[in-house]
């Protein structure tokens, strides 16, 4: 064939750190014109481009010991926000992301060999589980940090990710990798072997993966072992209300205005009830009552994986040849919480409850004028009132007997791509068909069917206030095993034609084009108790639904100065996309770069572009549930009931984005190259939901002025005291981040050793989220979503010797104010996080020609993760930090 293939054309391109592999690199370059770079279709001689791209090695991965893609994407600088890891147990699904710049896993594009992979993990999912992509049948991940809607359509808003596999293999390649904890948990073993032939006519390569990750507790880590809370006291080792024996508190009403001054029935509130732990009544307290829900809590989480792999290519004539590429991964992952906490409520009836009640009283607020009456010293007053027959009452209790929920998903996923490639003359073209399917099945042990326990309360038959009728024996008959099942799938038809149009004084201008079409459908079927509101929560709405589309593109790059003074080269470049989705319509959408190479050693270079995130079937088409989010509102439920789900109306999400930046390669110290880029990124039209404490804040509060929010959402006071609104997804906000990477790299030699080092630093300047409050999350750490730091560093420090060579790394995270804190951190007893350094170190030794070992230890010195105010989970983020703490790995390959 007259031009090279692009996997062959990275090699050529990238030096790494075997002096094979370069040797290797060197020989095929002879042979290459043009390569591909991520952002771009069209085939150029030059890596460096208008948009910025980082670039991760095969040996870089394997340096750090990685099984998983995830471990090595959410270490970069311009990473940020929710990732799910395996450190993430409440809610994760087992499912791992990429979230560049903070703005979310959807809104960052995920290839494999430059087209897209399935969407995928457990239900209607609506990002890429980076658990599909085996980390064995890696070439190398080119990150382009920027918005490439123009190039590859929906979700490249904040930027792609294409990870590139060893589709040019030749040989066997062997590895054994373990890793565990130096307190010897999360233990981590792999498998993998990767076989290629080369023939005549092309050449295969199969390759197959195996990991099994052990667990680790919550219990077993002092940060962890319990949840911390605060009081005027400071810091102290609490729990849920949610206790072992039963919470009981009196649900009498009292006439309260709401915000239309207009007399509501909400509950009046005691401040403590009665506990039921070790059999007898007493006043409730959460230093002895509280439940310690940590104790039974994953803080790492287990998973079995296999990932097969296989690619091939055939030479059909000179001109065109055949490729194809199979990947299939299965995935057996849990998590576990505590036992499932349950509520109800009854009215009290002697008769058939006991008298235990009776002697029992509870602290009744104080009503005047339809409002709680405060003291001097702003505490609401209350009157120690007794428990009476026929008194409504609350009831909270943990399912201690039932055991833990016990959370676990099977998810199977497959994606195909066959197509066929070549050159007309100087043209290039390609025609190819994907497909891609993901299902699951996910199921939760020890849940309880509320609905038919509190009937048989009801009919008299189960007394909630004896505890021999909450014996395991007597409560089993209400358990149940949640299953649903889910899944995703995608087929793309495409097809370009790319080369060079004509020649100018400069150079010659060239193009790529190419057409689309693709389908995406989606669907989650709950559990038939949850479908139908028995369990513990409100019904669950089934999710079904699909889209397509049609796109068009064409790109441009046209050469504008050559050998000019303080104009080396000049090259415009520019993109435009039309697409027409079944959904809501057609758009487009367009992006303008230039790169202006001064001399040898400078390079200026910028894109202005627009982007678009089109709505997934998930949030198109995600069945209505209730979520019980946590408010504060006097004489309110502290747990508003929440409507959220999808909603067919939803639009695209619509995004400018801007970068700019310098490359500088100084003769004077060869081997040193540095790049800055700043980059501006604006969303508006944004795919979100309201803050639950905003919605109470502006509709419920007398005081709120929220009157089109308030039409929306619906909010009201419910006569149970409970606050109640619908919060489904809408295009209500706006997201404008900013900020600067810088990267740097030295190459050189010395003691006889060649060395490798590498700064990359990113400065967050703002991350503003308008969702009718005007938020900057720059500098702070949430409580669900993620940290925002405003620095972010990573050093890397590599040397290497004639058969060995070893590395250094230091992670580097600044402090961040508690989101919580924001409004008042004298409030707070730990309104901060400091600033936090990790030191990775590992090395590896190559016995034979065949035989090469290697080791190292991640999170060297043990560094804990901080507790801060308004913490997510294990009291701390598992987003940002490394809750595992020292690690240590080891591994052998064997080449053949």
């Amino acid at each position: 064939m007259k031009k090279s293939t692009l996997g062959l054309a990275v090699i050529a391109a990238i030096p790494m750190f075997s002096s094979v592999q370069v040797l290797a690199a060197d020989e095929a370059a002879k042979s290459i014109e043009k390569i591909q770079v991520t952002g771009s279709r069209i085939k150029r001689s030059d890596m460096e481009t208008a948009s910025p791209v980082t670039l991760i090695g095969a040996d870089e991965i394997r340096a750090s010991g990685a099984t998983s893609v995830d471990s090595v994407l959410q270490q970069m600088t311009a990473a940020g926000g929710a990732m799910t890891n395996p450190g993430v147990n409440n809610g994760s699904g087992g499912n791992a992301s990429i979230n560049l710049r903070g703005l979310g896993s959807a809104r960052t594009l995920v290839l494999v060999n430059g087209r897209r992979m399935i969407n995928s993990g457990t239900g209607a999912a609506s990002t890429v589980d980076l658990n599909t992509i085996p980390v064995s049948m890696i070439k190398q991940i080119e990150v382009l940090k920027d918005g490439a809607s123009a190039v590859y359509g929906t979700d490249a808003v904040a930027g792609v990710v294409n990870i590139i596999l060893k589709n040019d293999f030749e040989g066997l390649d062997l590895n054994v990798n373990t890793a565990m904890t130096s307190k010897h948990d999360a233990t981590e073993n792999s498998i993998d072997f990767t076989v290629g032939t080369s023939f005549d006519k092309g050449n295969i390569v199969f390759g197959a993966q195996y990991t099994n990750r052990g667990e680790a507790s919550q219990s077993n880590r002092d940060f962890s072992s319990c949840p911390i809370l605060e009081d005027e006291n400071g810091l102290y080792c609490g729990g849920s209300s949610f206790s072992e024996g039963g919470h009981i508190q009196s649900n009498v009403t009292a006439p309260i205005l709401n915000k239309k001054n207009e007399i509501e029935q909400t509950g009046v509130a005691n401040d403590s009830g009665l506990s039921g732990l070790g059999g007898s009544l007493h006043r409730y307290t959460t230093a002895a009552d509280a439940y310690n829900y940590a104790s039974s809590s994953y803080l790492y989480t287990p998973m079995n994986r296999l990932n097969i792999t296989g690619l091939g290519t055939y030479e059909i004539s000179d001109d065109t040849s055949f490729f194809s590429e199979f990947t299939y991964t299965k995935r057996w992952s849990e998590q576990q919480l505590a036992p499932q906490p349950i509520n109800f409520a009854f009215d009290y009836d002697p008769s058939t409850m006991g008298d235990s009640l009776l002697g029992q009283t509870y602290d009744k607020r104080e009503v005047a004028n339809n409002a709680f009456v405060k003291g001097a010293d702003g505490q609401y007053v209350t009157t120690a009132t007794n428990y009476a027959a026929g008194d409504p009452i609350s009831y909270r209790r943990r399912m201690s007997e039932s055991g833990t929920r016990n959370y676990s998903q099977t998810v199977d996923t497959v994606r195909i791509v066959v197509g066929a490639e070549g050159v007309i003359d100087d043209y290039s073209w390609d025609i190819s068909a994907n497909f891609g399917r993901n299902d699951s099945v996910s199921k939760t042990d020890n849940l309880h069917n509320v609905s038919s326990l509190t009937a048989d309360v009801e009919a008299g038959t189960f007394n909630p206030l004896s505890e021999a009728d909450w014996a395991q024996s007597n409560v089993s008959q209400y358990i149940y095993k949640e299953q649903e099942s889910g899944g995703s799938q995608l087929f793309i038809v495409s097809g370009s034609l790319s080369g060079e149009m004509f020649e100018l004084p400069a150079g010659y201008a060239a193009f790529a084009a190419g057409v689309e079409h693709r389908q995406e459908k989606a669907w989650q079927d709950p559990d038939s108790i949850a479908a139908q509101g028995l369990g513990n929560d409100p019904r669950i709405d089934p999710t079904s639904g699909g889209f397509n589309v049609d796109e068009a593109y064409v790109e441009f790059a046209i050469p504008l100065l050559a050998d000019a003074p303080f104009a080396e080269s000049v090259e415009l470049s520019a993109a435009i996309r039309a697409f027409d989705y079944s959904t809501f319509g057609s758009d487009n959408t367009w992006k303008l770069g230039l790169t202006w190479r001064v001399n040898d050693e400078l390079m200026l270079r910028g894109v202005r572009s627009t982007a678009f995130r089109a709505p997934t079937v998930d949030e198109l088409y995600s069945g209505k549930a209730i979520s019980y989010d946590g408010v504060t509102y006097p004489g309110a439920d502290d747990q508003a009931e929440v409507t959220v789900g999808g909603n067919a109306a939803l639009t695209p999400e619509e995004a400018d984005t801007l970068t700019f930046g310098v490359v500088y390669e100084p003769q004077w110290l060869d081997g040193f190259s540095m790049t800055v880029d700043y980059y501006d990124i604006e969303i508006e039209n944004a795919i979100s939901t309201y803050t639950s404490q905003f919605v109470v804040d502006q509709c419920i509060d007398p005081n709120g002025t929220g009157t089109t929010l308030c039409e929306n959402t619906g909010a009201f006071v419910r006569t149970d005291g409970r606050i109640v609104f619908n919060n489904q997804l809408r295009n209500i906000g706006s997201e404008k981040t900013s900020g600067i990477d810088l990267n740097l790299k030295y190459s050189f030699d010395a003691l006889g050793l060649a060395w490798k080092a590498g700064l990359d630093t990113t400065y967050l300047d703002e991350y503003v989220v308008d969702t009718g409050a005007v938020i900057d999350y720059q500098g702070y750490i949430t409580n669900g979503s993620g940290g925002y730091a405003d620095i972010k560093s990573n050093l890397h420090l590599t040397v290497s010797g004639d058969s060995w060579d070893a590395t250094y790394e230091a992670r580097y995270v600044a402090g961040m104010d508690s989101f919580t804190c924001r409004l008042d951190q004298s409030e707070c007893v730990a309104p901060t996080t400091p600033s936090i350094v990790y030191h990775d170190i590992s090395g590896s030794y190559m016995v034979n020609d065949l035989v090469t070992v290697s080791a190292g230890i991640n999170n060297m010195f043990d560094k804990e993760p901080p507790y801060y105010t308004g913490n997510y989970d294990s009291n701390t983020d598992p987003y940002t930090y490394d809750t595992l703490g020292r690690r240590l790995f080891a591994g052998i390959n064997i080449k053949l």
